[in-house]
Formats: structure tokens, sequence, C-alpha cells
């Protein structure tokens, strides 16, 4: 008999939203559980995905030529790592995905929505994540948490309306999706942060 199919869970929210300090903590979670956990990253998770980062996070480029590479990233991550993974029965927690590309490279910088949805469907075909977590807070906030981290990489050093059409960007996916993408009020104690995860993680 076949292993039953992972589950596929993806964290996103605007830089300095908080997301990547509560995913050691979903790791652990679900571990104690009794799952296989996988982390991954976007972009990254592969070698070349990795490659692809480095440029994408250090290198000035085009719209256009940054979603493409995103989405080259993408594929290399399903193919070698998310889908196989799923496959056995493991539970995949992938540091930012699709939304992240509709909200960054979308609504921050313009790229047309249908664009994204044909990228879209020609990567994943009909897979999407049994959940998102999208860490929301102001972008006020964010900013500050940023401050004091190490040296901000090309995204980072967007300014405050940049990050704004962002997180619109995120609101407006949520709503259209609110089953599969649910909002943590990420400005609350971390405590709290990870009651509403709790309550998210077990109804999936």
């Amino acid at each position: 008999m076949s292993a039953a199919r992972g589950r596929f869970l993806t964290v996103e929210g605007i830089d300095g939203a908080g997301k990547s300090t509560h995913v050691s903590w979903l790791e652990k979670t679900l571990r104690a559980r009794g799952h296989e956990v996988l982390l991954t990253r976007e972009p990254g998770g592969t070698a070349l995905g990795e490659s692809l980062r480095k440029l994408l996070l250090a290198e000035p480029m085009d719209a256009d030529t940054e979603t493409l590479l995103m989405f080259a990233a993408r594929q290399a991550s399903l193919v070698e790592v998310i889908a196989p993974a799923l496959a056995r029965g493991a539970w995949v927690i992938s540091d930012r995905f699709t939304d992240a590309t509709f909200a960054y490279q979308g609504a921050g910088k313009g790229v047309a929505e249908d664009k994204l949805a044909v990228l879209e469907r020609w990567v994943q075909g009909d897979l999407q994540p049994d959940l998102t977590l999208l860490f929301d807070v102001d972008v006020k906030v964010a900013r500050e948490r940023l401050k004091n981290a190490r040296e901000p990489d090309r995204f980072e050093r967007e300014g405050g309306a940049f990050f704004e059409r962002v997180r619109a960007g995120y609101l407006e996916r949520a709503a259209k999706d609110p089953q599969r993408i649910r909002i943590v009020a990420a400005g609350e104690t971390p405590e709290h942060v990870q009651s509403q995860l709790e309550i998210y993680i077990s109804n999936i």
C-alpha cells in the first residue's frame, strides 16, 4: 500500500512580519505529532534554487525577469523536493511560495496578474498548499524589526510604500481564498501567535 499523501504548508508575510521565527516551532510541533517534516524555502531549496536566490536577492533586474527566475526556482523545488516528499507522506513547510510572487512581483512591482496565473498553472498544475499561514503586521512595525537584522537584501531595501502594496496584495489573496489562507496576527506576543498557529494546524 502506498503512503498517504503528506500535507503542504506555506508561510507568508512581508519582510519583518516574524514568520521565520515561528517556522522552527511549527516543525517541532508537527514532529512531536509523529509526522516526517521537511523544511524548504523560496527562492531556494535546491542547488539551482539557492544559486538563483543569490542572484535574486543581490542583482538588479526588471520585474518580469525577477518573476521568471522565481518560477524557475519554484519548478526545481517542486520536482526535486516538494513533490517527492508529499508522495512519501511527509509534511512540507515552505517559507514562501506562489502567494509571495503575486504579492511581491504582482502587487508590489506591477507584474500583471494574468501573467502570474499562467505561470502558476504551468509550474504547479492543480497543486496548491493545504494551508497557508499569512503573518500579517503593520508595515511600520515590520520595518522597525528589520532595523536590527543583518545587512538588508535587495527586497528589504525597498521603501515603505512598496511593502504597503505587498501587504495589500497578500490580504487580497487571503480574501479570495479564506479557507486556505489563514491570517495570523503577527504583531502579538510569540505565545499568542503560537496559539493561533495551533488552531490552524489542528484543522488540516
